[in-house]
């Protein structure tokens, strides 16, 4: 089975599907769907296959390396062993999602995804060239040493992303008992939004087991909307800055903050962890500026005008 020609038959489904969704929405919520922001999201993708294209020329014989050399099982042919390999993916997929999240190096290449202020079909085109740089085929790499084949894994990735176009969409409610197995659009919603409940939820690929065994599962609520895009918007539509905004401002983090803890930190740290720095600078700042005035106060008032001169620590 060349999963690669079953994605090329997909991929004027997907197209069919975003233009029923725009006009779906059209005379109902006219804002949706903007034709800068579907063009961004294409081009986006393109950027990204093209990417993907060149990544697994070097990726695969790596993966045929550790199969022909450390496998260390040869997984049966048939029904379980396609089962195996679906469920050892989507597992590490969820690893891979939950990692992107949380360490800042991944989240570089991942935040592109999640930068759209609209959720619609055409956002699950939206992708980041940057995945091979950021590490992500790296998460497949135990499936070779399980056993499975290079063209399995391949397989495997391209058929779970291929379901998680589906559940890019407002227009498809709560499904019922499905909400507790499957990813569905409901549960996805939550995973884009940005409100302070929804934030770091929700990385299924196709099951949402792995949330609910692992406490990351929160569901959609009526009350609370969801708003998407992230914390720190960006503006524009353009595909490299798109693309590199991230990348730039790690890199920047990187060379001007002091210190090597920090300088790793700016790197693979959780993403939030800048901000908390910039704030406990802050702090300090104020409570050495605090110190100092109340030095001077004392000293004025007992006449010692050498009291006056201060040295400030460095942060």
């Amino acid at each position: 089975m060349n999963v690669e020609l079953i994605l090329l038959a997909l991929a004027p489904v997907f197209v069919l599907c975003i233009g029923i969704e725009a006009w779906y929405w059209r005379g109902r919520r006219p804002g949706l769907y903007s034709l800068k922001d579907t063009l961004s999201n294409a081009t986006l993708a393109l950027m990204h296959q093209g990417a993907d294209k060149l990544a697994w020329l070097l990726v695969v014989p790596f993966y045929a390396w550790l199969y022909e050399h450390h496998r260390l099982y040869t997984m049966p042919a048939g029904w379980l062993g396609l089962l195996l390999l679906f469920i050892v993916q989507d597992f590490l997929y969820y690893v891979f999602h939950r990692a992107s999240h949380r360490i800042r190096w991944l989240w570089a290449a991942h935040v592109v995804h999640h930068s759209s202020e609209r959720l619609n079909l055409s956002t699950a085109f939206r992708q980041s060239l940057m995945y091979p740089v950021a590490g992500m085929w790296l998460f497949w790499t135990p499936m070779a040493l399980i056993g499975f084949t290079p063209a399995q894994i391949v397989g495997v990735v391209l058929l779970n992303l291929a379901f998680q176009f589906f559940v890019h969409t407002q227009a498809i409610p709560k499904l019922g008992w499905l909400e507790y197995v499957l990813n569905t659009p409901s549960i996805h919603r939550a995973h884009h939004a940005r409100n302070p409940r929804y934030i770091d939820r929700n990385y299924a690929g196709v099951l949402v087991i792995w949330d609910r065994l692992f406490g990351s599962y929160v569901e959609e609520s009526d009350t609370e909307p969801c708003e998407y895009g992230i914390v720190d918007p960006i503006h524009t539509h353009n595909p490299i800055t798109l693309t590199f905004h991230e990348w730039r401002a790690m890199a920047r983090d990187a060379v001007t903050l002091p210190g090597w803890r920090n300088k790793w930190m700016a790197l693979f740290g959780p993403p939030e962890w800048r901000y908390a720095w910039q704030a406990a600078a802050s702090r300090s700042m104020e409570t050495e500026t605090e110190t100092e005035t109340g030095s001077v106060g004392t000293a004025t008032a007992g006449g010692d005008a050498h009291g006056m001169g201060r040295t400030q620590k460095p942060l």
